[in-house]
């Protein structure tokens, strides 16, 4: 009499080796993920300086390259907490903006904090969630583009890699995790190479809330502006907006890092001081 083959053990077996492959497999990913939120993190991170003044000049860009420009002064200071970033912005000319103030808090825990004094107006208004959105004063830059984007609320995924002005750049794709965060951004998703050996942001793009691409982004002349804690800022900002071919350069000039800076500077009182 023939004795059987036990069949059941080797399925076990091969049921066993799957299931260990599958674990194997979704650590992996889960790795994954959470290493290009760590190259998010830290290229977030490496732009807040400490404190400081920078002057800069908007120059704005309609299809028919007729140009207008705006001065501003900045201040910035980092949270306590060495993770939020505070930034006041004002207007210096041309005469329609003068004396418009922007005060941005970021709350990484919560709703970020923005207001914005209009002089015509004498007062101060406050900018909600949904507002982050709208245009930056006037500019191709959105207050969510300004006061940036919390890792946490976007899902990562490789794209690759690419070579931008030179530099050997990661390409990650970050898709909103949720319809709040499209509404306040504007964005269903937007796309960073950022540069490998640096983790600085170079260049990138934005989809509007149906899915179809809106800006594109460049960022260039970056320099170590804060050597103690490898704090660098990029010297000119470009942002393309592909569906009005409008665009808007910011070049910061006479840029210093202020580690005491005062905190006179982040209040509202400051903001309706003309």
């Amino acid at each position: 009499m023939k004795t059987k083959t036990k069949q059941p053990r080797r399925n076990f077996r091969i049921l066993g080796m799957a299931v260990l492959i599958s674990t194997l497999c979704g650590n992996l990913y889960s790795q994954e993920k959470l290493e290009l939120s760590q190259v998010i993190e830290k290229s977030n991170q490496i732009i807040k300086v400490s404190g400081s003044v920078s002057d800069s000049l908007f120059i704005l860009t309609d299809k028919n390259g007729q140009e207008r420009k705006r001065k501003t002064i900045s201040y910035t200071k980092l949270s306590k907490n060495g993770i939020d970033n505070i930034r006041s912005t004002k207007f210096l000319s041309p005469a329609d903006a003068k004396g418009t103030g922007i005060l941005l808090i970021e709350n990484h825990n919560g709703d970020d904090d923005i207001s914005l004094y209009l002089p015509a107006l004498k007062k101060v208004r406050k900018i909600a969630a949904g507002g982050k959105k709208d245009s930056f004063v006037g500019t191709d830059f959105s207050y969510a583009d300004v006061v940036g984007f919390k890792t946490e609320d976007w899902s990562y995924k490789s794209l690759g890699d690419a070579i931008v002005a030179g530099k050997n750049c990661f390409v990650i794709e970050a898709t909103a995790k949720s319809e709040k965060v499209i509404q306040e951004t504007g964005y269903s998703k937007r796309i960073l190479k950022i540069q490998k050996d640096s983790f600085l942001n170079l260049a990138g793009e934005v989809y509007d809330e149906n899915g179809d691409l809106i800006k594109r982004f460049t960022f260039s002349d970056y320099k170590l502006v804060e050597p103690a804690n490898n704090r660098w800022w990029s010297m000119k900002a470009e942002v393309q907006n592909v569906q009005t071919s409008h665009k808007t350069l910011i070049v910061t000039e006479n840029f210093t890092v202020e580690p005491n800076i005062d905190d006179k500077y982040f209040s509202v009182r400051f903001l309706e001081k003309e």
